[in-house]
């Protein structure tokens, strides 16, 4: 993992308040049946990932890099895929791996999705100044990679625990946290009707 803030990261500075409210990130959290568990489960896959997340971005990058619609969303003006974007927008993957484990979902937490779901619509290439083609990235993609996102860490979690309830508690805490930030990330694109 990176031990410097990442280009572009912007968590823990005065970001404008998320338009979701607290009431209805709570009315996510019950329709994704978020318990206490899963926040102390959550906690502990962190334990496990937090060590191993460029391993993981290793998985997915590679992924990512071999599926050409999914790369396209990083050309650069020349149409091949950019480098340096790849990079900056890998680190802050990271960090949104270990956030995911270690915050509070707090308001602070809520206004920071919303970035991220500003940055793959309307903000998209203006955080690294990149001169793409690409406008957006397809809600599509967004959704469609929870899968992967999800079913790979899985594999992380059972080569450090032993105990099959508690990797499927981790697993299903995991699963539950990437899904309620992707829908919330969904949030620029559907604007009223979210």
């Amino acid at each position: 993992m990176m031990n410097t803030t990442p280009a572009g990261y912007t968590y823990d500075q005065n970001l404008p308040s998320s338009p979701v409210t607290r009431s209805q990130l709570d009315e996510l959290l019950t329709d994704v049946m978020w318990t206490d568990e899963d926040a102390a489960a959550l906690r502990r896959a962190g334990d496990i990932l937090t060590p191993r997340v460029s391993e993981i971005l290793d998985a997915w990058y590679d992924f990512i890099g071999s599926t050409p619609h999914l790369v396209t969303v990083f050309r650069g003006a020349d149409g091949e895929p950019d480098a340096d974007y790849l990079a900056r927008v890998r680190a802050r993957f990271e960090r949104w791996v270990v956030d995911l484990c270690t915050r509070d979902f707090d308001e602070q937490w809520l206004a920071y999705q919303e970035e991220i779901g500003l940055r793959h619509t309307s903000k998209k290439n203006e955080t690294d100044n990149v001169d793409s083609p690409v406008a957006h990235v397809p809600m599509s993609h967004l959704f469609a990679l929870v899968v992967p996102v999800t079913l790979s860490v899985k594999e992380f979690l059972v080569q450090a625990e032993s105990d099959r309830d508690e990797v499927e508690a981790m697993h299903q805490a995991w699963f539950k946290a990437v899904t309620v930030t992707l829908v919330l990330w969904s949030r620029p694109y559907a604007g009223d009707l979210w």
